[in-house]
């Protein structure tokens, strides 16, 4: 890394996923708010049909609104395409098209990116900078890939003996070929032995897209069928009552333990049933922060949290996500390793409850970045 000009940071947004607009959302956030004065920033989007490109860095045009949803195709810079390439020295962007941009612009010293779901958080933009030999903020690809696949998330949960609900995997090969199949059958059965309500999601999903609330029976069949139409594997999970509880965390300084935020409550909009995409992003729904629970459960939840993030070898950030019942207990329900950064996010509003200011945050994601050794994580 050169001395000789600022610490140059592409922020890469967009993607293939569902979640394109939210993470558009969470990069507008995030340029608003980065240090300017130290980092030059490089603003990079990824299009629905996997484009690379140069964008516009404008946050107020990646604004997500009940009137609009941004996108990488609105804010592009015309006939400028990028590449993630090796080279002797290091990997860079290459930047390509008939418009004139700088070579030296793609010689970036670590990329944020700030890509949710599938083909971004899960461990594929990972890989594809460490084959480039690009570093990047956030978990590695296992962890990342682990943390999008809500099955084998619990999986490594379970085995570190943190407390989860109960669920079942449904599969291609288990949901059969008709209605009527003994495969379907079979699922129908397990869902049953979970109880009603239940919710059913993408095993490999995020922002509640694909997501339905079950109460009975004879609901079951379409709210899978929605959710494969997101996933080929589908998860159905027991309901927990209680609160909706969340946590924030980042990766500690020189190889310290992962530090904890204040614990949120989310507290949905009253027109809502559960909290769906729209009671997320679109609607009333807040966070009270701290959560309003006992301080004994406050401590539980951010030790849990830091335990979850270690279960599946995070690093960077993360977001953790609980439920706090009546009776007290406090359940572990999964993590996110690139959570959310718009501005009714849980993350980056519980740093700020605990004393990190956004750009305080981003600065301490990029460096810790910074400070890792080349080569595999």
């Amino acid at each position: 890394m050169g001395s000789a000009r600022k610490v140059r940071v592409a922020v890469v947004f967009g993607g293939r996923s569902a979640e394109h607009a939210v993470s558009c959302a969470s990069a507008g956030l995030v340029l608003g708010a980065i240090d300017s004065d130290r980092y030059d920033v490089v603003p990079i989007g990824i299009a629905r049909d996997g484009r690379w490109v140069l964008t516009s860095g404008d946050p107020a045009r990646l604004a997500l609104t009940s009137g609009s949803s941004p996108s990488v195709e609105a804010v592009a810079t015309p006939g400028v395409s990028v590449t993630p390439a090796a080279g002797p020295s290091g990997g860079a962007l290459v930047f390509s098209g008939p418009a004139s941009v700088p070579p030296e612009l793609g010689e970036v010293d670590v990329v944020l990116p700030l890509l949710h779901g599938t083909f971004g958080e899960d461990g594929t933009i990972q890989g594809l900078l460490e084959m480039a030999g690009i570093r990047y903020a956030g978990a590695g690809v296992l962890a990342s890939a682990a943390g999008m696949d809500k099955e084998y998330m619990k999986i490594l949960f379970a085995a570190r003996g943190l407390p989860i609900g109960r669920y079942v995997v449904v599969r291609d090969r288990d949901w059969g070929v008709s209605p009527s199949s003994p495969e379907r059958k079979k699922v129908f059965d397990e869902v049953a032995e979970l109880g009603f309500p239940v919710f059913v999601k993408p095993a490999r999903g995020g922002s509640s897209i694909g997501t339905s609330r079950v109460s009975g029976p004879d609901e079951l069949e379409a709210a899978i069928e929605e959710a494969r139409r997101y996933d080929r594997k589908v998860l159905v999970e027991a309901f927990v009552a209680g609160a909706e509880v969340e946590c924030a965390v980042l990766e500690g300084i020189d190889g310290a333990p992962p530090e904890a935020s204040v614990p949120g409550q989310i507290v949905v909009d009253p027109q809502s049933t559960w909290y769906d995409f729209e009671a997320k992003y679109l609607e009333d729904s807040r966070m009270e922060i701290p959560a309003p629970i006992p301080a004994s459960a406050a401590a539980r939840v951010r030790t849990l949290a830091c335990a979850a993030f270690d279960a599946i070898g995070c690093e960077g950030l993360a977001r953790v996500d609980f439920f706090y019942t009546p009776s007290g207990e406090v359940v572990v329900n999964e993590i996110n390793t690139m959570p959310g950064m718009t501005p009714s996010s849980g993350f980056p509003l519980m740093w700020a409850a605990s004393g990190v200011p956004l750009p305080q945050l981003i600065d301490r994601i990029i460096t810790t970045a910074l400070a890792k050794a080349d080569g595999v994580r």
